[in-house]
């Protein structure tokens, strides 16, 4: 431990932001540990190192009393009266006991505390840049693939895509560029953990503000979305501006903005709807492709019944209902739909 050490503190804490006297601090109570484990001393130490020279030097504290029961711990008044009149009992008695070897040791435990705090240092730079990163999305390359779950370069870490969090029948290569929602940042021991989702309808978001200007600016508003990842999504927008078409703009000239969500989805269908708070405009909308030929509306049990054609009936309720339990999802009614023929029935 020379002056070079503390110049690489001072590096240190100009590279890495890391102060030099924290340093300090920690290297020091290190270096008790290291004291008791290396010269196998009972006593209380106290370890200081110079902050301009580097020099390191272990003091023994002993307590001053009346009866001395522990001479390791404790010194008589009398005895403590001899060094120096001036003590007085409860006073700490030290005494300098630098072991010449110390050193070698101190300089060890110094590199693994630095080390150490270095580390600590980056990870908590990771998780800061991170933690104010939830909820938005984040670009990265596959890195590796085990025990299911995918492991996403983000350049200063990895982030974890989990099988809940995996797309359907998607498939995940070395090297292949995804795009991720993130959903949390935990703070853990060995550095932050990133949890991100390719499933979660706010990526769906996320994805047509990169897309879309008109909705990055605002004057484009996403009202709901309703998905099931990897087959299908429905969105509703609104614009504030009445020469802007919320679904035009969303589409993009010849279907380019809404294409290049699908293409980084792998193929999955999206339907953009014009939200409106007309109830029964909205709830006909959402069933979209299919087209609604009259609805009846109950506001105070959100529920409505809806006839579509019969040779749409098929297509409004969707393969295994999914069309049908989208529009719900993305209205919040619950929706009853029937053909002409059978309204002509049971009429």
């Amino acid at each position: 431990m020379n002056t070079e050490f503390i110049e690489a503190l001072e590096q240190i804490q100009k590279d890495k932001g890391i102060s030099k006297d924290i340093l300090i601090d920690a290297i020091e109570a290190a270096l008790i540990s290291s004291y008791k484990r290396n010269f196998g001393s009972a006593q209380n130490v106290r370890i200081e190192i110079n902050r301009e020279t580097g020099e390191v030097k272990v003091y023994s504290q002993r307590k001053v009393v009346e009866n001395v029961e522990d001479e390791f711990l404790e010194i008589s008044i009398e005895d403590a009266k001899e060094i120096d009149r001036n003590y007085e009992l409860n006073d700490i008695v030290e005494r300098e006991e630098t072991p010449r070897d110390f050193g070698r040791i101190a300089a060890q435990t110094a590199k693994q505390v630095v080390v150490q705090r270095i580390r600590e240092a980056e990870r908590s730079v990771i998780y800061d840049e991170f933690i104010n990163r939830e909820s938005d999305i984040i670009t990265g390359t596959v890195a590796r693939i085990a025990r299911g779950n995918v492991y996403i370069n983000l350049g200063k870490t990895e982030a974890i895509l989990t099988p809940s969090e995996q797309m359907p029948n998607e498939e995940y290569n070395h090297g292949d560029r995804i795009k991720t929602y993130i959903l949390e940042v935990k703070k853990l021991p060995k550095g932050p953990q990133i949890l991100v989702s390719r499933t979660h309808p706010n990526l769906i978001k996320r994805l047509f503000e990169l897309e879309v200007p008109e909705i990055h600016d605002g004057v484009v508003e996403i009202k709901s979305i309703s998905r099931e990842a990897g087959s299908r999504t429905k969105i509703a927008v609104e614009s504030s501006d009445p020469n802007v078409d919320p679904v035009g703009a969303c589409v993009g000239p010849k279907g380019i903005r809404v294409q290049a969500i699908v293409d980084e989805l792998k193929g999955e269908k999206i339907d953009i709807i014009k939200y409106s708070d007309d109830y029964d405009e909205f709830i006909s909308s959402s069933l979209s492709p299919a087209k609604v030929i009259s609805s009846e509306i109950d506001i105070e049990n959100k529920t409505a019944k809806v006839v579509v054609p019969d040779y749409q009936l098929s297509l409004a309720i969707g393969k295994e209902g999914q069309n049908a339990r989208l529009a719900a999802k993305l209205t919040g009614w619950k929706i009853d739909i029937k053909s002409e023929s059978q309204v002509n029935t049971i009429n």
